[in-house]
């Protein structure tokens, strides 16, 4: 989401004064190499505009000068050589050039808040370190203790009732229990929430266990009016993810006017995004639940604050939900399917 795009020069003398962006092999997180560390190295030679990652590896970097001699002066005395300053590693160093944006990644990149206020979306609260180390630990263990059903891309667990995801709803009749008892602190927690009107009497009955390997999101959607009633809470355990929404102005992104459009490039919702920590708790409300889609995008790497944040080897959300048992009187009837 936003990260700039840097590629090799060709057709040029590789050894010139090309560039002030320099390709750094055997360098990056992976490796146990923060990017400020290394901008702190290269610094040595000129001032640095920033480090980016070079790919989704975590072990080449992209380290970007203001001004081409210094580029040329860090790849003339790192190059091929054991840098102390970085454990020892020789590095492996190119130049390299800002590639174009591609037409088809115009205006794909939108701001990453950290706080759901920056968002200005009713009834969207984000509550962060809403259990403990020890707890996600100990959540994880117990949901690997346990059978997944394997989707495309992805693992689910389902509890209470199971989520049809070729209907978007759920089979009343067919209850599968209460919910486990080791997310009962989880829900004793939701009910002491602060600011919620409600909480306390808010009997959530459904909950969906997602196992998001790298690289994988979920396509813009609201969860169903008539499946699910106006409170619906999501606690991210493992890894983080940008979470985006939008709302779109014709109810749905797929429609009689927009057939030919996709989620990534359509020009008629708005669009806003959060940052979501592992540990933190997602709430759903009001407008927010009834009338934004939401969406991850399919990236293994994302921007946020200027700060490139790789996602884990897995991210596991919790999303806990009340099944509805009448029709949706929700204030949003063009997004409401009780409604049309």
């Amino acid at each position: 989401m936003g990260l700039p795009r840097f590629g090799r020069p060709k057709g040029v003398d590789m050894q010139g004064k090309l560039s002030p962006n320099l390709f750094v092999a055997n360098c990056g997180p992976a490796v146990g190499l923060s990017h400020d560390t290394i901008a702190s190295v290269f610094a040595a030679f000129g001032e640095v505009n920033g480090v980016f990652a070079a790919d989704e590896s975590g072990a080449r970097v992209i380290v970007s000068y203001c001004d081409e001699s210094s580029a040329r002066a860090a790849l003339e005395a790192l190059d091929g050589h054991p840098c102390p300053e970085l454990g020892g590693r020789t590095l492996h160093i190119r130049y390299s050039v800002l590639q174009p944006t591609a037409p088809d990644q115009i205006n794909d990149s939108v701001p990453v808040s950290l706080v759901a206020s920056d968002l200005n979306i009713p009834g969207l609260y984000l509550v962060h370190d809403f259990v403990s180390t020890k707890e996600e630990e100990e959540l994880l263990a117990s949901i690997d203790e346990r059978p997944w059903k394997s989707l495309a891309k992805r693992r689910v667990q389902h509890y209470g009732y199971e989520f049809c995801y070729e209907t978007r709803n759920v089979n009343t009749r067919q209850h599968l229990g209460e919910l486990p008892s080791f997310v009962s602190p989880i829900l004793e927690k939701i009910s002491l929430l602060p600011d919620l009107d409600n909480a306390a009497s808010i009997v959530l009955d459904q909950l969906t266990v997602n196992e998001y390997p790298p690289g994988v999101g979920l396509s813009p959607h609201i969860d169903t009016h008539s499946a699910f009633e106006g409170f619906i809470f999501s606690l991210s355990l493992a890894g983080p993810c940008i979470m985006e929404f939008r709302r779109y102005t014709d109810g749905d992104w797929l429609n009689d006017n927009t057939k030919t459009q996709t989620p990534e490039n359509g020009s008629n919702f708005l669009r806003r995004a959060i940052y979501l920590p592992p540990r933190s708790m997602l709430l759903l409300s009001g407008e927010a639940r009834y009338a934004w889609h939401h969406y991850i995008p399919h990236h293994k790497i994302d921007l946020v604050k200027d700060s490139v944040i790789r996602r884990g080897s897995r991210r596991v959300s919790f999303t806990f939900r009340k099944v509805r048992a009448d029709p949706c009187p929700c204030d949003f009837p063009q997004y409401c399917d009780s409604q049309r």
